[in-house]
């Protein structure tokens, strides 16, 4: 990531909480701690908080995400959109019970926020789905972090009164860049396809829209032409794939300065 690029990496949570923060109502009679403000504020904090997950709720997704397309289009610089859901939850509560199925929601929200970095912004959708917006962050980022957390959700079963229960989740991943722009609406409704695309495909698996080179028939002839116009030899076959083979590491496209978790943790 670019020097130039570090301010637009602040993330909407944060800045959201230093906006609480400064607006912070001061008390009446002077006092430095006020048992009323600190309610109120309390009272602010589970508006927009999931009171069983400890992520944000539908509420504040919703204007987290309208802040985050208009800084993509500000700036042109790609939010990712990604739709967490467990596969057959159903089964859990059924079988365990719905205590069970709680702290499965739970570890999964823990597992959530471990994989992903302080600036992006985990909340719960509803039931066992759960969205989480990455900020400034391209395809190949992208993918990886869901496949990080499909594949720790699968690596990390819950025990409940000495049962293990094994979990899988199917991930919808959608992107919201200068070459693809949707209203919150459209990038919801993407995201989600993705998703039933992974359930419908066998599910434990992330879904994402690909990226496609158009083709361009190119004959014998022309090609010829093209290589005595600048001075080469007739091809005598199809090119080469190495012909288009790029040098850019792997580690090219990941930015410095993203916080990920460690995977030794």
């Amino acid at each position: 990531m670019s020097e130039n690029s570090t301010p637009i990496a602040l993330d909407t949570a944060s800045r959201m909480r230093k906006l609480s923060a400064s607006n912070r109502p001061e008390c009446p009679v002077g006092e430095p701690v006020c048992a009323v403000i600190d309610e109120v504020m309390s009272l602010r904090d589970q508006v927009v908080t999931d009171p069983l997950t400890g992520l944000y709720n539908v509420r504040y997704f919703r204007a987290a995400l309208d802040q985050e397309l208009e800084r993509t289009e500000r700036t042109q610089v790609a939010t990712a959109l990604m739709m967490i859901d467990l596969d057959h939850f159903k089964q859990v509560n059924d079988t365990w019970g719905h205590e069970a199925g709680n702290e499965v929601l739970k570890q999964t929200a823990r597992i959530i926020r471990d994989c992903t970095r302080k600036l992006d912004i985990q909340c719960r959708y509803g039931g066992e789905e759960f969205v989480v917006i990455l900020p400034s962050t391209e395809r190949r980022l992208g993918v990886q972090v869901a496949e990080r957390i499909r594949q720790n959700i699968e690596d990390t079963p819950v025990m409940v009164n000495g049962d293990v229960i094994r979990l899988t989740t199917s991930i919808g991943l959608a992107f919201h860049s200068a070459e693809s722009l949707f209203d919150a609406s459209g990038l919801i409704a993407c995201a989600d396809e993705y998703l039933y695309e992974a359930k419908r495909g066998g599910r434990n698996r992330v879904c994402y829209s690909q990226l496609h080179t158009a083709d361009t028939a190119v004959t014998g002839e022309e090609k010829d032409a093209f290589h005595d116009l600048f001075g080469g030899a007739p091809d005598s076959g199809d090119m080469d794939e190495q012909d288009f083979a790029g040098e850019d590491s792997d580690d090219d496209w990941m930015a410095d300065d993203q916080d990920w978790p460690d995977d030794s943790d």
